[in-house]
């Protein structure tokens, strides 16, 4: 996990593909806003040992991203460095092929935003996790309608999930990332109307590809 901070402040989530790359949401970078990448934090208010700051040398936002509808919303970001991998620092692998996870089947996200978006509820300095379950791309479609691409993106479901300041980091099932954490609805986390939208990693993989190898 890899928290993304402006003027050392939290602002998004992302998680590391190679010892170079970082995957998150393209939305999370804004015009003229560059980010630091802080790898193996568990305590955004507690430095430890193995942790690192690295900055980040070129931002990859997917070419068809688009801020209103949410397609597309996928970046990758060169770091200045390579990651040292120790124990709490890791890589994570994504698929290797396109393809939908079955519904029901049992994912976590994980990130540092809220725990709520009541008032008051500030964002939380703890990495947290929840289990969650992927939904039926139906299902998500009628909830979301126009908004839902079931080629580019996948909704979960549960009781805990994705809140503000989660944007970017990942769905995880098994030990690959399967999603990148996208937009939910606006005015409630966890909603069973309107559920958590990720961005559908397998449906990327040629560009993701590109990216890495071409990037010097």
């Amino acid at each position: 996990m890899v928290s993304l901070q402006k003027d050392c402040k939290h602002v998004c989530g992302g998680f590391l593909i190679s010892d170079r790359f970082v995957m998150t949401a393209a939305h999370c970078k804004k015009p003229n806003k560059n980010l630091t990448a802080v790898v193996g934090m568990h305590d955004l208010k507690k430095r430890r040992r193995g942790s690192d700051r690295i900055r980040v040398e070129s931002y990859h936002k997917h070419p068809d991203f688009n801020n209103n509808t949410m397609q597309n919303d996928i970046m990758l970001l060169k770091l200045k460095k390579k990651v040292k991998q120790n124990k709490n620092v890791k890589i994570i692998s994504i698929p290797t092929q396109e393809g939908d996870i079955k519904p029901d089947s049992v994912c976590s996200v994980a990130g540092w935003g809220r725990l709520s978006l009541e008032k008051g509820k500030n964002n939380n300095t703890h990495l947290m996790e929840a289990d969650v379950k992927i939904m039926n791309n139906t299902e998500c479609k009628n909830k979301w309608k126009d908004k839902y691409s079931a080629s580019q993106m996948m909704c979960v479901y549960g009781h805990g999930g994705s809140c503000n300041g989660d944007s970017g980091g990942p769905l995880v099932c098994g030990d690959t990332a399967v999603g990148v954490t996208s937009f939910g609805d606006p005015k409630a986390c966890n909603s069973r109307e309107l559920p958590e939208v990720y961005t559908k990693i397998s449906a990327y993989l040629p560009w993701i590809r590109s990216i890495i190898a071409n990037v010097k």
